[in-house]
């Protein structure tokens, strides 16, 4: 159990725990097992570490995404109608979105959603360069909360989310349908472009979570770095060892930190003793079936148009029709 004392704060820590990161992180380390949402990987130098990971070999999912993204970019573009206006949740880079600019007929607008404001305004300035003429709304925030858009664009057409790389199988079940829900809520009329990691081999699973130059681990373990950097924590990042491994019954990669050591770690006026072997769950990676996505996507309002896959079957693209307003 967690060890919880000095819960006099001085004031520089109450105004830190007043930041969901702390106050999630200060919840999920008093839970068992323990727990950090993967939301709070993606700092600026999370995100870089991320882009990195994309590159990888053994990581699979991006490039795959990709391919199949240029190969069906013509019918996409079809299915959404001229002067669509494009709604990305967790944007990222904004590398994949370049190819539906470049396929979709005039595109009345883009607005790129993340939880990184800093990260997600350095890429938007920088697409901004590229496509002079679109206009370009980024939106710092955390689309997996309640969210509020802009008013669509004059004279736009269909309003068309676009949720790339599997970050849905980040979800639990019922996270995931109350995102789908909310993404339902706010591209009626339109449409969501979503991509889904499939079922398939552990093994390939496993280097694609564990790759041979330590990127992944890196990623994880500046989870703790910013903790560090933001909240003052001391978390002996050497003490902390990156796992990962597909859990065959639940169908998903899980990601923790293992406590090497009998340890304790404090911020903000609180104290967590981890016992040796002791692990901080933080990321899950559902894989999918196409049946199974495209049920979850109806509860929640969708219905299924195409389901794109690599001729592999290790990746999929779906278009997922969302209910008229």
């Amino acid at each position: 159990m967690a060890n919880v004392q000095d819960k006099q704060s001085t004031p520089a820590c109450a105004e830190a725990l007043c930041t969901p990161f702390a106050r999630d992180l200060a919840a999920g380390l008093a839970e068992q097992p323990r727990r950090v949402s993967p939301k709070y990987f993606y700092d600026s130098t999370g995100s870089q570490l991320f882009e990195q990971i994309c590159e990888l070999p053994e990581y699979y999912p991006t490039r795959t995404e990709m391919a199949l993204l240029r190969h069906h970019a013509r019918e996409i573009a079809e299915l959404a109608g001229p002067r669509a206006e494009i709604v990305e949740f967790g944007a990222g880079a904004l590398q994949k979105i370049r190819i539906l600019l470049d396929a979709f007929e005039d595109p009345a607008g883009y607005l790129p959603i993340d939880i990184s404001g800093e990260h997600l305004n350095a890429a938007a300035a920088e697409l901004r360069r590229e496509y002079a003429s679109l206009a370009i709304q980024p939106v710092a925030a955390d689309y997996t909360q309640r969210l509020l858009l802009p008013a669509p664009a004059a004279g736009a057409g269909k309003r068309i989310g676009f949720f790339p790389g599997s970050t849905i199988g980040n979800f639990t079940e019922a996270e995931a349908l109350r995102f789908l829900q909310t993404a339902a809520r706010v591209l009626q009329g339109g449409a969501l472009l979503l991509g889904a990691d499939l079922v398939k081999e552990p093994s390939t699973l496993h280097a694609a979570y564990n790759d041979s130059e330590g990127v992944t681990a890196a990623f994880n373990l500046n989870l703790l770095a910013r903790a560090n950097r933001e909240l003052d924590a001391d978390f002996d990042l050497d003490q902390f060892a990156h796992h990962a491994f597909y859990n065959v019954p639940q169908r998903r990669i899980e990601m923790h930190l293992v406590s090497r050591c009998d340890q304790t770690v404090q911020f903000c006026g609180e104290r967590f003793f981890l016992a040796e072997g002791e692990s901080i769950h933080t990321e899950n990676s559902h894989k999918f079936t196409i049946a199974g996505l495209r049920e979850l996507a109806a509860r929640a309002g969708f219905t299924a148009g195409p389901a794109w896959t690599d001729a592999d079957g290790l990746f999929s693209v779906h278009w997922l029709i969302a209910p008229a307003a």
